[in-house]
């Protein structure tokens, strides 16, 4: 995967709070999540998808966050150059091309599109959802609008899921986080009532988000920054195999194999290792957004 040195790049919607001390008091129960199992089973989980409304906890906020100004502060990559002195300004490229792309491509479509911030944070987390912890992995808040990081959730999914890893297997989870924020933005995430089991409505979302992450990386070397010039020139055979296995490596079926010994699939909230990388690749073979239906798809 290849960034431009002469993209300029663009921090209004990237918040880094690192540092800051988050701000949620307990984090979230887990025993109150319906996830598949795990640890696995709560990353790339929209929350509140599942609880019909709000985080457990409750007593979020969203209030302006206290921006890092540290030296590795997000906030500082200004420059594609940037990334030469702080390689984490790899997450700025990563929100500016997703982002960029579908406030063109929502518009093209008669669809206003609303810019959605990319929160990163460490430990804890007020949110518009209530309280996270960095134990949820990232998600995407529909009442704030907003993506929420935690970088070091990517050495989990290596180390505790067996990810290969790498620079297009984080892009691929932030694409699939805004996916959902397009989603929230066409109403489709007032539809989901099943959340659990193998056709689900949540796991019709999360596929479909996956589709969605896909259409944006079929498109993702012509992607412009704020100068006109491409953010990202070059994506190789392997960075889109590590994007497939990091879908794979979050599938209903391997997380729960590997916390719990056992496939339930009656417990499915995200779908299994092969449906997420079939719609992964579906987005990606087709680079538009019609062809991600799993909602009226009969074979998931």
């Amino acid at each position: 995967m290849k960034f431009n040195p002469d993209a300029d790049l663009d921090t209004s919607g990237v918040e880094d709070t690192r540092g800051s001390g988050g701000g949620g008091r307990s984090g979230l129960p887990t025993g109150m999540i319906p996830v598949g199992g795990g640890i696995g089973g709560i990353i790339l989980l929209v929350v509140i998808l599942l609880l019909s409304g709000g985080l457990p906890g409750g007593g979020g906020s969203d209030q302006p966050a206290t921006q890092n100004t540290a030296a590795g502060s997000l906030s500082n990559c200004k420059k594609g150059t940037d990334l030469q002195s702080n390689s984490n300004c790899r997450f700025v490229f990563y929100q500016n091309s997703i982002q960029s792309f579908w406030a063109t491509e929502l518009p093209r479509r008669g669809k206003k599109y609303t810019p959605a911030a990319m929160r990163v944070f460490d430990g804890s987390v007020n949110t518009g959802c209530g309280p996270a912890t960095s134990a949820v992995g990232p998600f995407y808040c529909p009442p704030d609008k907003r993506v929420y990081l935690d970088i070091g959730f990517f050495q989990t999914l290596q180390t505790d899921l067996g990810a290969r890893g790498g620079e297009f297997a984080e892009a691929y989870v932030v694409a699939h986080e805004y996916g959902h924020h397009v989603q929230n933005l066409y109403g489709i995430l007032d539809r989901i009532k099943t959340r659990n089991g193998p056709t689900s409505d949540s796991v019709r979302s999360e596929l479909q988000a996956d589709c969605l992450a896909g259409v944006w990386t079929n498109h993702a070397t012509t992607v412009p920054g704020k100068n006109g010039k491409p953010l990202i020139t070059d994506l190789t055979q392997d960075d889109i195999a590590r994007g497939l296995d990091a879908a794979a490596s979050v599938g209903d079926d391997r997380i729960q194999q590997k916390t719990q010994g056992q496939v339930t699939p009656e417990s499915f909230s995200h779908g299994t290792a092969a449906q997420r990388m079939h719609w992964f690749q579906t987005g990606m073979d087709s680079g538009d957004l019609t062809a991600c239906d799993t909602w009226s798809a009969r074979t998931l």
